[in-house]
Protein backbone atom coordinates (compact mmCIF):
# COMPACT_ATOMS: atom_id res chain seq x y z
CA UNK A 1 0.00 0.00 0.00
CA UNK A 2 1.33 3.03 -0.81
CA UNK A 3 1.13 6.90 0.88
CA UNK A 4 -0.82 9.15 0.10
CA UNK A 5 -0.70 12.54 2.06
CA UNK A 6 -4.62 12.36 2.57
CA UNK A 7 -4.45 9.54 4.87
CA UNK A 8 -5.83 11.16 7.97
CA UNK A 9 -5.80 10.05 11.58
CA UNK A 10 -9.59 9.78 11.86
CA UNK A 11 -10.08 7.07 8.92
CA UNK A 12 -11.26 3.38 9.22
CA UNK A 13 -8.13 1.03 10.70
CA UNK A 14 -7.36 -2.13 9.71
CA UNK A 15 -7.70 -3.41 13.70
CA UNK A 16 -11.40 -2.79 13.21
CA UNK A 17 -12.23 -3.67 9.77
CA UNK A 18 -10.06 -6.80 8.44
CA UNK A 19 -9.75 -9.51 5.94
CA UNK A 20 -10.91 -7.48 2.70
CA UNK A 21 -9.45 -6.02 -0.13
CA UNK A 22 -7.63 -2.67 1.14
CA UNK A 23 -5.53 -1.37 -1.92
CA UNK A 24 -4.08 -2.37 -5.13
CA UNK A 25 -0.85 -1.29 -6.75
CA UNK A 26 1.21 -2.12 -9.65
CA UNK A 27 4.33 -2.40 -10.37
CA UNK A 28 5.81 -1.00 -12.98
CA UNK A 29 9.24 -0.76 -15.26
CA UNK A 30 8.36 3.00 -16.99
CA UNK A 31 6.43 4.67 -14.69
CA UNK A 32 5.09 7.91 -17.19
CA UNK A 33 3.85 5.54 -19.90
CA UNK A 34 2.25 3.38 -17.18
CA UNK A 35 0.25 6.69 -16.09
CA UNK A 36 -0.24 7.71 -19.45
CA UNK A 37 -1.86 4.57 -19.92
CA UNK A 38 -4.18 4.47 -17.01
CA UNK A 39 -5.01 7.40 -18.05
CA UNK A 40 -6.52 7.16 -21.35
CA UNK A 41 -8.17 3.44 -20.09
CA UNK A 42 -9.43 4.42 -16.95
CA UNK A 43 -9.45 7.94 -16.26
CA UNK A 44 -6.99 8.45 -13.72
CA UNK A 45 -5.24 11.57 -12.57
CA UNK A 46 -1.84 11.00 -10.81
CA UNK A 47 -0.13 12.90 -7.90
CA UNK A 48 3.17 12.12 -5.87
CA UNK A 49 3.01 10.28 -2.39
CA UNK A 50 5.42 11.80 -0.78
CA UNK A 51 8.21 11.98 0.48
CA UNK A 52 8.62 8.13 -1.16
CA UNK A 53 9.51 9.52 -5.51
CA UNK A 54 9.38 6.60 -7.00
CA UNK A 55 5.17 6.00 -5.58
CA UNK A 56 2.51 7.37 -7.60
CA UNK A 57 -1.43 7.11 -6.11
CA UNK A 58 -3.85 7.12 -8.69
CA UNK A 59 -7.12 8.72 -8.14
CA UNK A 60 -10.64 8.24 -9.95
CA UNK A 61 -13.21 11.75 -9.40
CA UNK A 62 -10.65 12.68 -6.65
CA UNK A 63 -10.82 9.01 -4.58
CA UNK A 64 -7.21 7.64 -4.16
CA UNK A 65 -7.98 3.81 -6.21
CA UNK A 66 -4.65 2.65 -6.62
CA UNK A 67 -0.57 3.18 -6.59
CA UNK A 68 2.32 2.80 -9.12
CA UNK A 69 5.37 2.02 -7.88
CA UNK A 70 8.38 2.40 -10.21
CA UNK A 71 10.12 -0.22 -8.28
CA UNK A 72 10.23 -3.48 -10.90
CA UNK A 73 13.56 -3.23 -12.38
CA UNK A 74 15.25 -1.82 -9.21
CA UNK A 75 14.12 -4.70 -7.20
CA UNK A 76 14.12 -7.63 -9.60
CA UNK A 77 9.99 -7.72 -9.26
CA UNK A 78 7.69 -8.95 -11.73
CA UNK A 79 5.31 -6.21 -13.91
CA UNK A 80 1.72 -6.53 -12.00
CA UNK A 81 -1.04 -5.55 -9.94
CA UNK A 82 -0.90 -6.71 -6.38
CA UNK A 83 -4.36 -6.65 -4.00
CA UNK A 84 -3.45 -5.56 -0.66
CA UNK A 85 -5.66 -6.92 2.22
CA UNK A 86 -6.01 -5.17 5.71
CA UNK A 87 -5.15 -7.26 8.66
CA UNK A 88 -5.17 -6.06 12.35
CA UNK A 89 -1.29 -7.65 12.92
CA UNK A 90 1.12 -7.79 9.95
CA UNK A 91 3.22 -9.84 11.75
CA UNK A 92 0.65 -12.19 12.94
CA UNK A 93 -0.98 -13.15 9.44
CA UNK A 94 2.75 -13.29 7.94
CA UNK A 95 3.21 -16.20 10.35
CA UNK A 96 0.11 -17.56 9.85
CA UNK A 97 0.87 -17.85 6.01
CA UNK A 98 4.22 -19.39 6.35
CA UNK A 99 2.63 -21.92 8.88
CA UNK A 100 0.07 -23.04 6.23
CA UNK A 101 3.22 -23.34 3.58
CA UNK A 102 3.29 -20.08 2.30
CA UNK A 103 5.93 -17.58 1.84
CA UNK A 104 6.87 -14.13 2.50
CA UNK A 105 8.81 -12.35 0.08
CA UNK A 106 8.92 -8.82 1.75
CA UNK A 107 8.46 -7.57 5.26
CA UNK A 108 6.40 -7.06 7.53
CA UNK A 109 7.85 -3.59 7.02
CA UNK A 110 7.25 -0.41 9.30
CA UNK A 111 5.29 2.01 6.64
CA UNK A 112 3.93 4.71 8.25
CA UNK A 113 1.21 4.96 9.34
CA UNK A 114 1.63 1.12 9.41
CA UNK A 115 3.09 -2.19 8.66
CA UNK A 116 3.05 -3.83 4.90
CA UNK A 117 4.05 -7.34 3.64
CA UNK A 118 4.32 -9.04 0.59
CA UNK A 119 3.39 -12.82 0.17
CA UNK A 120 2.50 -15.55 -1.50
CA UNK A 121 0.14 -18.72 -1.19
CA UNK A 122 0.73 -22.32 -1.42
CA UNK A 123 0.04 -22.17 -5.18
CA UNK A 124 2.98 -19.14 -5.90
CA UNK A 125 0.05 -16.53 -6.25
CA UNK A 126 0.98 -13.10 -4.71
CA UNK A 127 -0.64 -10.95 -2.55
CA UNK A 128 -0.05 -7.96 0.39
CA UNK A 129 -1.28 -7.74 3.79
CA UNK A 130 -1.70 -3.86 5.20
CA UNK A 131 -2.05 -2.97 9.39
CA UNK A 132 -2.88 0.71 10.09
CA UNK A 133 -5.15 3.31 8.44
CA UNK A 134 -6.43 2.44 5.63
CA UNK A 135 -6.51 4.73 2.58
CA UNK A 136 -9.07 8.59 2.96
CA UNK A 137 -12.40 7.57 2.17
CA UNK A 138 -12.11 4.15 2.43
CA UNK A 139 -15.79 3.41 1.73
CA UNK A 140 -15.43 5.54 -1.59
CA UNK A 141 -12.81 3.24 -2.49
CA UNK A 142 -14.45 0.21 -2.22
CA UNK A 143 -17.17 1.57 -4.57
CA UNK A 144 -14.98 3.26 -6.62
CA UNK A 145 -12.08 0.86 -7.90
CA UNK A 146 -11.35 -1.78 -8.23
CA UNK A 147 -15.04 -3.70 -8.19
CA UNK A 148 -13.76 -6.71 -6.41
CA UNK A 149 -10.25 -9.32 -7.20
CA UNK A 150 -10.32 -13.02 -8.12
CA UNK A 151 -7.80 -14.96 -7.11
CA UNK A 152 -7.37 -18.12 -9.97
CA UNK A 153 -6.28 -21.21 -8.60
CA UNK A 154 -5.68 -24.82 -8.89
CA UNK A 155 -8.89 -25.60 -5.76
CA UNK A 156 -11.08 -22.80 -4.61
CA UNK A 157 -12.16 -24.50 -1.82
CA UNK A 158 -8.33 -25.36 -0.33
CA UNK A 159 -7.17 -21.68 -1.33
CA UNK A 160 -10.13 -20.51 0.81
CA UNK A 161 -8.87 -22.78 4.13
CA UNK A 162 -5.45 -21.07 3.67
CA UNK A 163 -6.86 -17.19 3.07
CA UNK A 164 -9.28 -17.96 5.77
CA UNK A 165 -7.14 -18.61 8.82
CA UNK A 166 -4.61 -15.91 7.35
CA UNK A 167 -6.72 -13.09 6.93
CA UNK A 168 -9.25 -14.32 9.40
CA UNK A 169 -12.51 -14.42 7.32
CA UNK A 170 -15.85 -15.90 9.04
CA UNK A 171 -14.47 -15.60 12.38
CA UNK A 172 -16.68 -14.17 15.12
CA UNK A 173 -15.04 -10.98 15.55
CA UNK A 174 -16.84 -7.73 14.69
CA UNK A 175 -15.50 -6.51 11.28
CA UNK A 176 -14.55 -10.02 9.46
CA UNK A 177 -15.62 -11.04 6.42
CA UNK A 178 -18.08 -13.48 5.12
CA UNK A 179 -17.18 -16.29 3.19
CA UNK A 180 -20.37 -18.12 1.22
CA UNK A 181 -20.37 -20.30 -1.80
CA UNK A 182 -21.79 -19.47 -5.31
CA UNK A 183 -21.50 -22.60 -7.55
CA UNK A 184 -17.56 -23.26 -8.39
CA UNK A 185 -16.57 -19.68 -6.83
CA UNK A 186 -16.03 -18.62 -2.91
CA UNK A 187 -17.31 -15.63 -2.79
CA UNK A 188 -16.16 -13.02 -0.09
CA UNK A 189 -18.30 -10.21 1.23
CA UNK A 190 -17.37 -7.27 3.55
CA UNK A 191 -20.30 -5.24 5.16
CA UNK A 192 -22.67 -6.88 2.00
CA UNK A 193 -20.15 -6.41 -0.40
CA UNK A 194 -18.74 -8.48 -2.72
CA UNK A 195 -15.01 -8.13 -2.35
CA UNK A 196 -13.36 -11.35 -3.66
CA UNK A 197 -13.75 -14.60 -5.44
CA UNK A 198 -12.06 -17.37 -5.52
CA UNK A 199 -12.47 -19.79 -8.77
CA UNK A 200 -10.82 -22.96 -9.57
CA UNK A 201 -8.94 -23.95 -12.78
CA UNK A 202 -5.66 -22.60 -12.68
CA UNK A 203 -2.66 -24.71 -13.17
CA UNK A 204 0.39 -25.20 -10.87
CA UNK A 205 2.78 -25.38 -13.02
CA UNK A 206 1.82 -23.67 -16.55
CA UNK A 207 4.03 -21.80 -18.77
CA UNK A 208 1.87 -18.81 -18.79
CA UNK A 209 1.83 -16.99 -16.18
CA UNK A 210 -1.91 -15.78 -16.51
CA UNK A 211 -3.18 -19.68 -16.30
CA UNK A 212 -0.89 -20.03 -13.20
CA UNK A 213 -2.71 -19.00 -9.56
CA UNK A 214 -2.77 -15.27 -9.41
CA UNK A 215 -5.10 -12.75 -8.12
CA UNK A 216 -6.83 -10.53 -10.64
CA UNK A 217 -7.93 -7.15 -10.36
CA UNK A 218 -11.16 -5.83 -11.69
CA UNK A 219 -12.16 -2.90 -12.44
CA UNK A 220 -15.33 -1.27 -12.79
CA UNK A 221 -16.29 1.02 -15.67
CA UNK A 222 -18.91 2.52 -17.04
CA UNK A 223 -17.96 1.57 -20.86
CA UNK A 224 -16.44 -1.98 -21.65
CA UNK A 225 -15.85 -1.41 -25.56
CA UNK A 226 -14.25 2.14 -25.03
CA UNK A 227 -12.02 0.93 -22.12
CA UNK A 228 -10.64 -1.91 -25.19
CA UNK A 229 -10.47 0.55 -27.76
CA UNK A 230 -8.27 3.41 -25.85
CA UNK A 231 -6.19 0.25 -24.28
CA UNK A 232 -5.39 -0.81 -28.36
CA UNK A 233 -5.00 3.09 -29.50
CA UNK A 234 -2.32 3.11 -26.36
CA UNK A 235 -0.05 0.02 -26.82
CA UNK A 236 -1.89 -2.70 -24.88
CA UNK A 237 -3.29 -5.48 -25.67
CA UNK A 238 -7.02 -7.53 -25.51
CA UNK A 239 -7.25 -11.34 -24.34
CA UNK A 240 -9.48 -13.39 -27.02
CA UNK A 241 -12.78 -13.53 -25.24
CA UNK A 242 -13.80 -9.79 -24.40
CA UNK A 243 -17.54 -9.10 -24.19
CA UNK A 244 -19.50 -5.76 -23.83
CA UNK A 245 -19.36 -6.34 -20.14
CA UNK A 246 -15.83 -7.67 -19.30
CA UNK A 247 -12.46 -7.60 -20.81
CA UNK A 248 -9.17 -8.71 -19.79
CA UNK A 249 -6.23 -6.29 -21.05
CA UNK A 250 -2.20 -6.39 -20.53
CA UNK A 251 -0.92 -2.75 -20.65
CA UNK A 252 1.97 -2.07 -22.46
CA UNK A 253 4.33 -3.48 -19.87
CA UNK A 254 2.57 -6.86 -19.66
CA UNK A 255 0.59 -6.03 -16.19
CA UNK A 256 -2.38 -7.79 -16.62
CA UNK A 257 -6.35 -6.78 -14.92
CA UNK A 258 -9.72 -6.68 -15.88
CA UNK A 259 -12.35 -3.95 -16.68
CA UNK A 260 -15.65 -5.04 -15.83
CA UNK A 261 -19.18 -3.40 -16.15
CA UNK A 262 -20.74 -1.43 -13.78
CA UNK A 263 -23.75 -3.50 -14.38
CA UNK A 264 -22.35 -6.68 -13.40
CA UNK A 265 -20.02 -5.89 -10.21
Amino acid sequence: MNRDTTLRSDVISSHSVFGAPCWVSLTARDQPAAEDFYQAVLGWRFRSAQPMERFRIAYAQGVPVAGIAAVASMWQMAVAWTPYFAVSSADEAAARGRERGGTTAVGPLAFPPGRVALLADRDGAAFGIWEGQLVAGWESWRRAAPAFVRLHTRNAFDAAMFYGEVLEWATSRPGCCEVHYDGDEVVLRSDGDVVARIHSGAVEAAPDPTIRPHWQIHFAVTDVDACVRSALAHGGTVQAGASETEAVLRDPDGAQFTVTSRRER
